[in-house]
């Protein structure tokens, strides 16, 4: 099982016993084992995309509309975390958020289309390069130096070698846990490139420092759309009572009803069963 995850939930003690057991289970369950399940308009990107602000590299996922080699349209942008689990049961750790199937079905009856790009998170450096700040228990924060990589590096490529809408309205940063916490950052700390964020069970436990931040960040922010949830299950202490200070401090700030969709689903837990569930309408709210 990965030790990373079990050091998250040993700090979650709000979440049940019973659901800590269900989510550490799916985690030692063996996926790659099995069929890919990716659709076929899902690529890999690059093996060994270089992160230079890091000095590492990193699998690239890329996702094209089913009509992309149809003309000459271009497209909005989704910059998703833990490319692993976005498309493929096969390279998961607990089940895939089935974007692709999502996106072709949204696709076929509504006419929504869109580029994403999956990155995969580092594994035991994944706590770290989602983390904009230090933590006393988990080590240096190397999610600013992540987020340069996201936008002083990836997006331009993405941005030259695909038919893209290159702006803010058209860009989103979308991740759940760890990952929210870092797009809830990348989307703050740069709303000139990170219109729209999908902030998924955001873990503002890390860091006191994310609410003064939120606070500082908002004259920059006037157009941004957030669309944030936690789970009701996932534990009162770290998750939600957290996640709904971050609302309060966002909807002082000036962060109204279009700019900001807060959710608390009350059969929601920690785990990629329910991101998958919720990716759909976090897609069609934001754009």
């Amino acid at each position: 099982m990965n030790i990373l995850f079990l050091i998250i939930l040993s700090t979650m003690s709000g979440i049940t016993a019973r659901n800590k057991k269900a989510f550490a289970q799916s985690l030692a369950t063996p996926h790659h084992f099995q069929e890919s399940t990716a659709a076929a308009n899902v690529k890999i990107l690059a093996t060994d995309f270089d992160i230079p602000q890091l000095q590492r590299k990193r699998r690239i996922w890329v996702y094209l509309p089913l009509d992309y080699e149809q003309g000459k349209k271009r497209y909005p942008v989704l910059y998703m975390q833990d490319g692993q689990n976005l498309f493929d049961a096969k390279t998961s750790f607990a089940g895939e958020w089935r974007v692709d199937e999502t996106l072709n079905n949204l696709a076929k009856t509504q006419n929504r289309s869109c580029i994403v790009i999956g990155i995969d998170n580092g594994g035991e450096k994944r706590m770290g390069e989602y983390a904009p700040w230090d933590h006393p228990r988990f080590g240096k924060g190397e999610g600013v130096a992540y987020t340069k990589f996201m936008v002083e590096t990836l997006k331009p490529y993405v941005d030259k070698n695909f038919r893209t809408l290159k702006g803010p309205e058209s860009t989103a940063v979308i991740g759940s846990s760890m990952g929210g916490l870092i797009a809830f950052y990348a989307a703050l700390e740069y709303p000139d490139v990170f219109g729209r964020a999908g902030v998924f069970s955001p873990s503002f436990w890390h860091s006191e420092a994310a609410f003064e931040f939120a606070k500082t960040k908002r004259p920059k922010a006037k157009k941004l759309k957030i669309y944030m949830f936690t789970g009701a299950l996932e534990g009162k202490a770290e998750m939600v009572a957290p996640m709904e200070r971050m609302a309060k401090v966002l909807k002082e700030a000036g962060f109204t009803k279009r700019r900001l969709y807060t959710a608390l689903p009350k059969d929601g837990n920690h785990s990629e069963a329910f991101w998958a569930r919720e990716f759909e309408g976090a897609y069609t709210w934001l754009f």
